[in-house]
């Protein structure tokens, strides 16, 4: 490994195994992400824990190897197709399958990004679905609500983005312009994912896509800088005082054309590119300040993500919460390892399910230690997204045979050995997660999976908030150079 893991405390990471062994109290742990190899960076590399490992994973895309649960159930290892159709329609195209399934596995716990009917469905009676109901989650992230609850936590006024709620139609231009001092306006609606819910109007063109979305809306000044996430974990104790741990900030590479990732859409994050001491002391003492919101107000606990822009002065503002699992949820559990700590995530799992946990460190003594990481230079998590760019599908040739621990050489990727967790990639190496197994047919705007290792600032696969590096260019053209026409045919309807 480039960067090895640092030594662990064996009392510490047996400790977080034993209690969340205890929560699920022999109920079988069922995975239901588009993603079947979710929650992998717990579960394979150098420390894993074998009881993040899933019984039963549902999802979009077929696991592999190292990052298989015991079962999977996945709507490609069906068809043999992956497209923009498949990961939106997966849950419902799997829906009696599903059922049939988790059933088997007696009183599952079932987790996801947020709970729905569906999924309490298939967990069925004496089930429990581990995450946010919908319904909370949908009031909470709505985005035209974000600057009430920023308010509402007493986050400091000068963190908030210039701009304004608007309940009824959208003005015109003109006067979204003067509500948020700023020739260039952000309209933002709903409590959507990936970017969807966010339009930048620079013309009258870009106000009519943005009308289209229903209201409210949040309206916002375009800040220009690096995108952000970062990743807080809300646990409660025994006396019901609550303990907020704020992880590393990334730097969010945002619409880049040549990734095939559109404006408003993340292209990936690197946790390897140093921030300002003082915004990163701020975003942390914001993070914390929502969390006890979040919990006083509404009893939210776990994980949950804040979205900032970091602008080239030092600057930050935050733009959007999160309250669930995240895109950025897999790699960013790098950061506590590389800490010497489990992934944040097997504690919301342990503290989802109402057990008590002992494991965590005292909380002020980590959000210091944050800051300081954050502050210097030094290794971190990548993960760039990969995506079929063409205009008529494609499959994998036979020299990617699927995911693993890939070579750049003479233009080409060359397979290495087999790996699942970003710490496999060694010098000069990359981690391909994700990828369609041989065969499968990929259409147009397809999601091919992460490229994904621990890097300094030196190799990160961003060059700006809006454009790859070198490092980042050479890997997809190299990528690009496996991708060979497929027929359509040969994928199967669902």
């Amino acid at each position: 490994m480039t960067f090895p893991m640092p030594g662990h405390d064996s009392g510490l990471w047996q400790a977080a195994e034993d209690e969340l062994t205890a929560a699920l109290d022999g109920r079988p742990l069922v995975a239901a992400e588009r993603f079947a190899s979710s929650g992998r960076t717990s579960y394979s590399g150098p420390v894993p824990i074998a009881a993040a490992r899933p019984a039963l994973a549902i999802g979009c895309y077929e696991p592999w190897g190292p990052a298989s649960p015991v079962e999977a159930l996945t709507l490609e290892g069906r068809t043999a197709l992956r497209g923009i159709d498949q990961r939106r329609s997966w849950m419902a195209d799997l829906d009696r399958a599903a059922q049939t399934a988790v059933r088997r596995h007696g009183r599952p716990v079932v987790a996801a990004w947020y709970a729905t009917e569906r999924l309490r469905h298939w967990a069925g009676p004496g089930g429990t679905v581990a995450a946010i109901d919908a319904s909370l989650r949908a009031e909470v992230e709505d985005k035209a609500n974000f600057g009430d609850i920023l308010t509402r936590s007493g986050v400091p006024a000068t963190l908030h983005l210039p701009g304004t709620r608007i309940d009824g139609p959208l003005p015109g231009l003109h006067e979204l312009r003067r509500l948020v001092r700023a020739e260039k306006v952000v309209v933002q609606s709903g409590a959507d994912s990936g970017g969807r819910g966010t339009v930048f109007v620079d013309d009258e063109a870009d106000l009519a896509r943005a009308a289209e979305m229903p209201g409210p809306y949040r309206v916002t000044a375009f800040v220009t800088g690096w995108s952000a996430n970062t990743t807080v974990l809300s646990v409660p104790d025994t006396a019901g005082r609550l303990r907020v741990y704020v992880d590393r900030p990334s730097h969010k590479a945002v619409g880049l054309p040549e990734a095939g990732i559109a404006a408003g859409k993340s292209g990936g994050n690197t946790w390897c590119l140093p921030w300002p001491k003082d915004a990163a002391a701020r975003l942390v003492d914001a993070a914390v300040r929502i969390a006890h919101w979040a919990w006083q107000t509404h009893r939210i606990k776990g994980l949950f993500g804040l979205d900032a822009l970091l602008r080239a002065d030092g600057q930050v503002f935050l733009n959007e919460i999160n309250c669930r699992n995240q895109g950025t949820t897999e790699a960013s559990a790098v950061n506590q390892q590389l800490r010497g700590l489990p992934p944040f995530l097997i504690a919301h799992l342990t503290t989802m399910l109402d057990h008590p946990i002992t494991w965590l460190p005292d909380p002020d003594d980590f959000n210091n230690a944050t800051v300081a990481l954050a502050t210097a230079p030094g290794p971190g998590p990548y993960y760039l997204k990969l995506r079929h760019r063409g205009a008529v599908p494609v499959r994998l040739d036979q020299h990617l045979p699927g995911p693993g621990v890939y070579r750049l050489h003479g233009g080409r990727l060359l397979w290495v050995r087999p790996g699942a967790h970003p710490a496999d990639a060694g010098h000069g190496e990359v981690l391909l997660a994700n990828l369609p197994a041989p065969g499968t047919v990929c259409e147009p705007g397809a999601e091919l999976g992460t490229a994904e290792g621990i890097t300094t600032a030196a190799a990160a696969p961003f060059a700006s908030p809006h454009s790859l590096s070198k490092t980042g260019r050479a890997l997809l053209a190299a990528f690009d150079r496996h991708l060979v026409p497929a027929d359509p045919r040969e994928g199967t309807a669902p």
